[in-house]
């Protein structure tokens, strides 16, 4: 029998707060042998789960090589790894090249998920962003920036969809965000702005899309800020589920057999 190939667990902390950690994501913390994680975004409460005997490497100043380099380094000495990321390490986490350099090194990833900042915001606001008749669609994406967005992908086209869109990694652009926004949605649309969602110095506020650039600028907010501007977030109440409607039968409710006089 084979020997079983060495791993190195990939964990999703989720937006902020200990108590957002999924089971999983708990226990890998908590058998940790060596913990690489993201100091500048992480919350020192999640990495402090780790036991006491834990070699601990801050990552907010090193390269993609370097943390590559260290959870090799800490697999071949026969350490349990555990790479601890903000959020849901699929999301804007280079999740992909870290795993193909572990993978040419021969250890393989575990990946844990973890609750992104754009769920745990409309948990806070109490709400929903799929509203039956009026939005449907979930755009997670980003300002250009530095790094840029495939054409296909641009701000604009997202926009036009006018769905439930969540900007991250975008508040350094936000006067170019406002403006390409304008041109989908009705100025008094409202977006959420949330700054690090979750942790105690938590500001989540709803802003008029019109808005939005003076208010990121006069609130001083640069990074770990998340927008999320749709119509749901100013829904009634009116709009309902077909799925729990009366008169909607599916497999588990059955539409119930009436007499041939019609009666009930």
């Amino acid at each position: 029998m084979s020997e079983p190939q060495p791993l190195v667990q990939i964990v999703g902390a989720g937006p902020g707060s200990p108590d957002l950690l999924s089971l999983r994501a708990l226990r890998a913390i908590e058998a940790a042998e060596l913990l690489i994680w993201a100091d500048s975004l992480v919350a020192p409460e999640i990495a402090a789960l780790a036991p006491d005997g834990c070699e601990r490497l801050r990552s907010g100043n090193l390269t993609l090589e370097q943390v590559v380099a260290a959870m090799v380094d800490g697999v071949g000495r026969g350490l349990r790894v555990v790479r601890l990321h903000d959020g849901d390490p699929c999301l804007y986490g280079a999740l992909q090249e870290q795993i193909c350099g572990l993978a040419e090194a021969g250890i393989g990833v575990e990946v844990v998920p973890g609750i992104s900042a754009y769920q745990a915001t409309a948990a806070a606001l109490g709400a929903e962003l799929t509203i039956p008749g009026l939005v449907q669609t979930i755009v997670l994406s980003r300002a250009g920036g530095r790094t840029g967005t495939p054409d296909r992908e641009s701000l604009e086209r997202l926009a036009a969809l006018q769905a439930s869109l969540c900007l991250y990694l975008s508040a350094r652009h936000v006067d170019e965000v406002q403006e390409v926004l304008l041109r989908h949605y009705p100025a008094d649309t409202p977006v959420a702005v949330g700054y690090r969602v979750s942790w105690p110095d938590q500001r989540l506020e709803l802003v008029p899309l019109a808005d939005l650039a003076r208010h990121s600028r006069s609130a001083g907010l640069e990074r770990t800020t998340l927008y999320i501007v749709s119509p749901a977030l100013a829904a009634s109440g009116a709009s309902r589920s077909r799925l729990y409607s009366p008169d909607h039968d599916h497999l588990f409710r059955p539409r119930a057999t009436r007499p041939a006089d019609g009666r009930p």
